[in-house]
């Protein structure tokens, strides 16, 4: 630049040149950086394409990618998206063959009770002493007959319908409705109480039927999914996943129950429980909840057991069990310590019926069953089940954990018939004589003659008072002392001698109106 030029320039005028300067240096830059841009893309698109070629399928799970139609490949910076599974030609091709079930139930006899009124009622004895109508008998009191609704599916074309004994036990008309809307009269084939399975028929051919599946091969976090009528919506499809296997519920010792977070609501009661194969695995029956409605815990019937009774209700009408004459109960850890076993698993016997299949073949109380067949036993509800569906006049044998070794012992199954239950009446006589096992807890006192024939036992304690130990683990004034850790006890000082050498851990056998339970007591 010219220094007479340069010299005249005013400093204003030299910062603006200055930044014209940069301004001009800087946008050529931007053309570069654009034009390099731009001749990468096409070599990126082209690399893409042999990228995918060369990891090939196996990079990816066939069916858990989802990709929109039509839209562009995901760059590899992006995240993978993995889709819930699709149910929807499970339920096209199997919903048909899942039924409505209509139940109008028998008329239930009356209690005795005034309908309308509470027994609080200041007319409550005026209306039923006296016979005179209440506030909703005489015109009002012929109520319509109570109605219920569940679910079923068609096992046979020719109309065979599983369901459960709670839909259709106590019906006086059932009505089967088709999801074409064809309905049909049904006639109850047989319904077992204990499994909670019926067999309903209806007079039609040619029908859609399900396919059944293999219970034993499920696990849990498998996907699952229920067809029913929940609430009267025919032919609602819910998913969710088995939550666990082998579940024993109260009061349900034949079944072990299929445990799912399915939503199963009144409605769901005897429809079935698909695996992703489109397999029935189960018969939904129950939810546990707090409320009447869906908490997230149902349990299913599995479908190895279902249809095992309903081929016989089917084939006779009724249901025959195998039986060895044992009362069994759960393991726990406590009660594992105490019997020497390694971690608690298997049945723990807690009495054996006389002159049953099971003393003959001398089991006795304490043993603890292993095994049935071969066939490890982890809760105590699985042997109930193995041993039902065994034919009377088998045998099974059962391994057996007794004074610290296993051992096998065959046993012949008789078959299970309904017995009446007989209870054990046990007063508290006058006396003295009561003595302390202060390191259980327990206050005994021995046993009268005259008061072990009226309780029908053989023990010769009972419990007076409790506290510590014995009160922490509910032994109750009135029970009846067996034994501890296995063995018999028939006095104060030989309950005291095995309390003493019992360790940290005493599984003592008390004798309960009519039942026999091993309790588990931690020591201090």
């Amino acid at each position: 630049m010219n220094p007479k030029f340069e010299s005249s320039l005013t400093p204003p005028l030299k910062r603006m040149i200055a930044l014209c300067a940069i301004a001009v240096a800087l946008a050529a830059c931007s053309r570069d950086l654009s034009a390099q841009s731009t001749r990468a893309a096409p070599l990126a698109a082209a690399a893409a394409p042999a990228a995918a070629a060369a990891d090939g399928p196996a990079s990816t799970p066939a069916g858990l990618t989802a990709q929109a139609s039509g839209s562009a490949p995901a760059s590899a910076s992006e995240p993978v998206l993995r889709a819930l599974p699709d149910f929807s030609q499970l339920v096209d091709r199997y919903g048909p063959a899942v039924v409505n079930v209509e139940v109008v139930e028998k008329p239930q006899p009356s209690a005795g009770g005034v309908p309308g009124l509470s027994p609080n009622d200041p007319f409550y004895d005026f209306f039923r002493r006296f016979g005179v109508p209440g506030p909703e008998q005489g015109p009002r009191a012929n109520q319509p007959p109570a109605r219920g609704a569940g679910s079923g599916f068609i096992i046979n074309s020719d109309g065979y319908i599983l369901t459960n004994t709670h839909v259709v036990g106590n019906a006086d008309e059932v009505t089967v409705r088709l999801t074409d809307r064809r309905e049909f009269p049904a006639k109850v084939i047989g319904a077992d109480e204990r499994t909670d399975v019926a067999v309903i028929k209806i007079s039609a051919t040619n029908l859609p039927i399900v396919k059944l599946g293999d219970p034993s091969r499920i696990k849990p976090g498998q996907w699952v999914l229920a067809i029913g009528s929940p609430f009267g919506f025919e032919n609602s499809a819910t998913a969710g996943i088995i939550s666990a296997t082998s579940r024993s519920v109260p009061g349900e010792n034949y079944v072990p129950f299929i445990q799912t977070d399915v939503a199963v609501n009144p409605g769901n009661s005897g429809g079935p429980l698909f695996n992703m194969a489109g397999e029935v695995i189960g018969i939904n029956s129950q939810i546990f909840s707090r409320t009447g409605g869906f908490m997230g815990v149902s349990f299913a019937i599995p479908i190895d057991v279902a249809r095992n009774v309903g081929e016989q209700l089917i084939k006779t009408g009724r249901v025959v069990r195998g039986r060895i004459g044992v009362t069994i109960q759960d393991v726990n850890a406590q009660l594992a310590e105490s019997f020497g076993l390694e971690r608690p698993h298997g049945a723990l016997v807690s009495s054996v019926e006389k002159d049953g299949p099971a003393a003959h073949a001398g089991i006795a109380a304490g043993d603890v069953i292993l095994g049935v067949g071969g066939r490890p036993i982890e809760r105590y509800g699985e042997l109930s089940g193995s041993v039902a569906a065994m034919r009377p006049g088998s045998d099974a044998s059962l391994q057996v954990w007794r004074n610290g070794k296993e051992q096998t012992i065959n046993v012949k199954v008789a078959e299970l018939k309904e017995q009446t239950q007989l209870t054990a009446h046990q007063g508290k006589p006058a006396g003295h004589g009561a003595d302390q096992a202060s390191a259980l807890g327990l206050t005994v006192r021995p046993l009268a003659p005259q008061e072990k024939e009226q309780a029908n036992t053989q023990g010769s304690l009972v419990v007076e008072e409790v506290s510590g130990p014995a009160q922490a683990a509910a032994v109750e004034p009135g029970d009846i002392i067996l034994g501890i850790n296995g063995k018999r006890v028939h006095s104060v000082r030989e309950l005291q001698d095995a309390a003493k050498s019992a360790g940290k851990s005493v599984a003592l056998l008390i004798q309960r109106e009519d039942a026999q339970i091993f309790v588990p007591l931690r020591l201090p």
